[in-house]
């Protein structure tokens, strides 16, 4: 829990940026009540908001209450922005809102460069390999699928393609087709090949409809 003002600064241009490609509000959550890092951090957020992103909706929120409102109104949320120990519980705690890990896609996002507008991204599914489950068909590639549509929207500016890709997996879910780890009742289960090819038939539905 040890925070400069410099890497509050660093991480805060990341949530505002990503927010102005989304729906434009940032929630920053820390524990300025009782944490001095949580009034650093609170007090660098603000200033880097007014200072450079006051087109931003900046709000704050302790984070205890935080994880009560990810429960409770998950939606209300747009870009949420905390500290690595905070970051850790609650990002656990949105990861089970969509039933399995297996859905969650990430992108580690580093600054950008001043001198290029360059920005050094990784984008992956946020669970691990799964050893134990390889080469059974099981595993959800939904959340890889979602990783490349994240790719599309913050690295290459292509919020269109991130678009399509995001419409066909709400498509294929809505469908009621399921890898076993979303499974419920009244839905059919698929494989790990049957699920990417029901995406394929679903984008491909959607250009022939365009």
């Amino acid at each position: 829990q040890v925070y400069t003002s410099s890497e509050i600064q660093r991480v805060g241009r990341v949530a505002f940026e990503l927010a102005r490609k989304r729906q434009n509000r940032v929630c920053s959550a820390e524990k300025a009540n009782v944490m001095e890092s949580g009034k650093l951090w609170r007090q660098e957020i603000t200033k880097l908001h007014e200072a450079e992103y006051n087109d931003v909706e900046l709000t704050h929120m302790y984070a205890d209450n935080c994880a009560m409102q990810l429960l409770k109104y998950p939606h209300q949320f747009d870009v949420l922005v905390t500290d690595n120990l905070f970051g850790d519980i609650l990002s656990d705690e949105a990861a089970m809102l969509t039933g399995s890990l297996g859905m969650l896609p990430s992108a580690s996002l580093g600054a950008v460069d001043p001198s290029t507008g360059k920005q050094h991204a990784m984008y992956e599914p946020v669970h691990g390999s799964a050893p134990d489950i390889a080469g059974q068909g099981k595993a959800n590639p939904l959340a890889t699928i979602l990783s490349f549509a994240m790719a599309l929207r913050y690295s290459f500016g292509r919020g269109d393609l991130a678009d399509l890709v995001e419409e066909g997996v709400q498509n294929v879910l809505g469908r009621g087709i399921r890898t076993g780890d979303i499974m419920s009742e009244g839905c059919k289960v698929v494989s790990t090949t049957e699920m990417g090819d029901a995406l394929i038939e679903a984008l491909q539905q959607h250009k022939k409809a365009a």
